[in-house]
């Protein structure tokens, strides 16, 4: 609940954006940072939800997290300016920062090993449906009940979440030097003891945190604005791009060189982490770059409106939360690397299917590609989840989760920002092309012209002062030919989108599952 309650947010004010910029006062490029402020704090804390779990207590951070979130929601809901609600909408994204790896890792402790495919299957239902459910929610309750309520029905959820974490989170110390419960009855008394140590507190890497703030924070400001400010030449993308290249530098040789780090770098010595990792950006990177450029496509060629976008997607995602408890029951049966490579197959061709979607496309037409998206999801997130996160006991879970979470945003953020420049520079070069065409010296476009032109005279009368009819014929074309533009260019990115996403096979190759048996069913140190 908590998950999703954290990735509904993300996406269900997207489509409230032009009510709130009418309702407030701002333009477009103000409004923007209600999404990016919100973007960039979650990253910020996604790779150190663990360690402050460690330092606060999981009980203590995990609730407080859900009562922070659920405060500052409503803080948002009731903002009278677009400051005071772009600073609650940071709050917000801080405090929801956490809730996604340690929701992991509570979900991934309540199951013995043997059954991680299950448990990632239930994570994942969430990590699949939040992102879908966002706009269309957001959709119908703006416009029955106001952009504000986006943020309000966040209050009585939050209040159940907290109450339930309150009831039945634990917090449990993390001894690294706990041996390995031996027998069933150890287990339970080693569990029961653990219940009750103290939050596993470390010197705090002032340092680490620095790096990690301005590094991580630069990096999504740039994958963020970076578009909209025309990328080098605007002088805060060029500034905040050399702040994320020198932090993360920094921020990594930090890491590998104190004793305490806020972040465990050396996860990635393991192979399987590793490749892991850089899949689950893949898979990211298709997650939310397909859900960011198909929504445009309808809009700008369909016609579509915001509700009837997000309707596309929820076939799909019902399919893919149908298909993951499935997925989960084979991953002990089948070697996970059969099973993603089966997803990255099922991907590429959904994928080449939907980079033919042009004008003449019904919603028929999209429903089956769609719904292969959402079946290629489920078999990718499942056992890529279980797969990396079996290779870790005690605190190692909630590092390697956080890391997980991570990337799949910034593969995400890194897809969404090339797509999106893409977009706009094929638009624009398909259109130069197409413009030299528009032309009286134009046997077709002067065809097109005229048959334009005859079709409104038929329809309205030239004396009644409704316009120039060849004028207006002319401007008919123009715009059928940018439609006609940005779906060349829409096929164009989605194709090379497809291209990028086959790089993914190099790390299932490299990647070594380690072979789950029974006596895996007894968690290490949990």
């Amino acid at each position: 609940m908590a998950s999703l309650l954290e990735i509904i947010d993300t996406s269900i004010v997207n489509v409230s954006i032009p009510t709130m910029m009418g309702n407030l006062g701002a333009t477009l490029d103000e409004i923007s940072w209600v999404i990016t402020g919100y973007i960039i704090a979650n990253a910020v804390v996604l790779p150190i939800a663990s360690w402050m779990s460690e330092q606060i207590g999981r009980k203590v951070y995990y609730t407080g997290c859900i009562i922070l979130f659920t405060a500052a929601s409503v803080a948002c809901g009731l903002a009278p300016n677009l400051h005071v609600l772009i600073l609650f909408r940071v709050v917000q994204g801080f405090a929801g920062g956490a809730l996604l790896p340690t929701s992991q890792a509570l979900i991934y402790e309540a199951f013995p090993k043997e059954m991680a495919g299950m448990a990632s299957a239930l994570y994942g239902m969430s990590v699949m449906i939040g992102p879908t459910i966002g706009p269309t929610l957001g959709g119908y309750l703006t416009d029955n009940f106001g952009w504000r309520s986006i943020f309000n029905i966040n209050l009585p959820v939050g209040i159940v979440v907290m109450i339930l974490s309150y009831l039945l989170v634990e917090d449990v110390g993390f001894d690294p030097n706990q041996k390995k419960a031996e027998a069933i009855p150890g287990q339970v008394a080693a569990k029961k003891s653990l219940f009750k140590s103290k939050p596993n507190r470390t010197p705090v890497d002032s340092l680490g945190l620095v790096l990690l703030v301005a590094g991580i924070g630069s990096l999504q400001y740039v994958l963020e604005r970076g578009n909209a400010q025309d990328w080098f030449s605007d002088t805060s993308i060029v500034i905040c791009s050399i702040t994320a290249v020198t932090s993360i530098v920094g921020l990594i040789w930090w890491e590998l060189h104190t004793p305490h780090p806020i972040l465990q770098l050396r996860h990635f010595a393991n192979v399987t982490f590793r490749y892991g990792v850089f899949m689950m950006a893949m898979v990211g990177s298709l997650l939310y770059g397909l859900i960011f450029v198909i929504p445009i496509f309808a809009n700008t060629v369909l016609n579509f409106t915001a509700t009837q976008t997000g309707e596309l997607f929820i076939p799909g995602a019902l399919a893919a939360a149908a298909m993951m408890p499935i997925i989960g029951s084979q991953i002990r049966k089948r070697d996970p690397r059969v099973l993603i490579g089966t997803g990255v197959v099922i991907m590429l061709t959904a994928v080449l299917f939907i980079s033919r979607f042009n004008s003449q496309t019904s919603v028929g037409g999209m429903f089956w590609p769609l719904l292969l998206r959402g079946m290629a999801m489920a078999y990718l997130f499942v056992p890529i989840n279980s797969t990396v996160l079996t290779q870790f006991s005690g605190a190692a879970i909630g590092q390697a989760a956080g890391m997980l979470n991570l990337f799949r945003q910034l593969g995400g953020s890194i897809f969404i920002a090339l797509l999106s420049t893409l977009l706009q520079d094929e638009q624009v070069r398909a259109m130069g092309v197409m413009s030299t065409h528009l032309t009286y010296f134009d046997t077709m476009a002067t065809q097109a012209s005229h048959m334009f032109s005859n079709g409104m005279h038929a329809k309205m009368s030239a004396s009644l002062g409704l316009g120039n009819f060849s004028m207006d014929a002319v401007k008919i074309l123009y715009f059928k030919a940018k439609k006609e533009a940005f779906v060349i260019a829409y096929q164009k990115t989605i194709y090379i989108a497809g291209l990028l996403f086959m790089l993914s096979i190099i790390p299932l190759i490299k990647m070594k599952p380690k072979r789950l048996s029974a006596k895996d069913a007894i968690p290490d140190a949990h």
